[in-house]
């Protein structure tokens, strides 16, 4: 199934199943009337039901009505995440990243020259050792996610703004202390995740070696969607084909496979000794040149951003200045 959450004619949000591409069946109003079990008025509690709550929707979809997609608006599909994760899992991208961030701070000194060649010597362009051993990830804002064809507001001190094209798995659970040989036993379905950054600031801030604060951590820069794909729909996770455009110039084909960590050994390490809920969202990580950052090109207000996953569909969301 592609799962949605949807915004009807009279406003409210509601769960959804997207059906050939242009009609939407309403969970929350099928579970109302059937009378055989809890209403699933939101994607929260579609996926909490589980495989259940699944075969249970099959059944009404059979013989309920559906509506026309002109008629709704999509909203994120899962408008909020239990937790968010997002992992950094490709080799290209990371040494890329980290070439970036170096030239960035570089820029900032009277010397850039200079202050590269400090870099090198200081091994500041090398990946630690800790990346190639173990997933890595960072915490984000559950409460700033937005949809498909939302905008997403620049920060009002960012200047060098950029998207990022990540696959994202979203945990049925609850589940804890996975092994690589049953994590994907704990995964509900698959999203795209696209993690808007400011690099300017996640540049200067990360200095401090935390991780990224304002650079990644403010109203809108959490796009989800179009749609949550259910397991039995995507055969092999690792090998789908991922694309990014930017105003309707393809920047990046790529695959979702070649990560240094496996998805399900990436599930398995975040659930060692912590508890995985439904509605958790793990994002794979950036795939090698799939943001502007490893080359240093940017996005102006105004553009607009697609990320394609075969399987998935396209994100869609454009950049617009403060106060637009």
């Amino acid at each position: 199934m592609k799962l949605v959450t949807f915004r009807n004619s009279a406003g409210q949000a509601r769960p959804g199943v997207l059906l050939g591409g242009d009609r939407v069946f309403d969970i929350a109003a099928a579970t109302a009337r059937d009378g055989g079990g809890d209403v699933l008025g939101d994607m929260l509690a579609v996926i909490a039901a589980g495989r259940a709550g699944l075969e249970r929707i099959a059944r009404l979809m059979a013989g309920g009505e559906t509506i026309a997609l002109g008629e709704v608006t999509l909203l994120a599909p899962l408008p909020r995440p239990t937790q968010i994760r997002d992992c950094g899992n490709y080799e290209k991208h990371v040494r890329q990243a980290i070439a970036a961030a170096m030239q960035l701070r570089a820029r900032a000194t009277p010397d850039p020259e200079a202050t590269l060649e400090k870099f090198r010597a200081a091994g500041l362009f090398e990946i630690p050792p800790v990346w190639f051993e173990q997933p890595l990830y960072y915490k984000g804002n559950p409460m700033s996610v937005v949809g498909p064809d939302a905008d997403v507001i620049r920060p009002r001190a960012a200047k060098l703004m950029d998207y990022e094209l990540e696959l994202a798995v979203v945990i049925g659970g609850p589940a804890r202390d996975l092994t690589p040989e049953n994590a994907l036993d704990a995964v509900f379905g698959y999203t795209i995740f696209n993690d808007f950054s400011a690099r300017d600031l996640q540049s200067r801030e990360t200095q401090f070696r935390f991780g990224p604060a304002k650079g990644k951590d403010f109203d809108t820069g959490n796009a989800i969607g179009p749609c949550i794909v259910t397991v039995d729909e995507i055969a092999d996770p690792e090998a789908l084909t991922m694309i990014a455009r930017v105003n309707g110039d393809e920047r990046v084909r790529t695959t979702s496979g070649g990560g240094q960590h496996s998805i399900a050994g990436t599930i398995a390490y975040i659930s060692q000794d912590e508890t995985l809920h439904p509605g958790d969202l793990i994002a794979m990580g950036t795939v090698g040149d799939g943001c502007g950052y490893e080359s240093l090109t940017f996005l102006d207000d105004g553009d607009v951003v697609e990320l394609e996953i075969e399987g998935i569909g396209v994100l869609r969301n454009r950049l617009v200045g403060h106060g637009n």
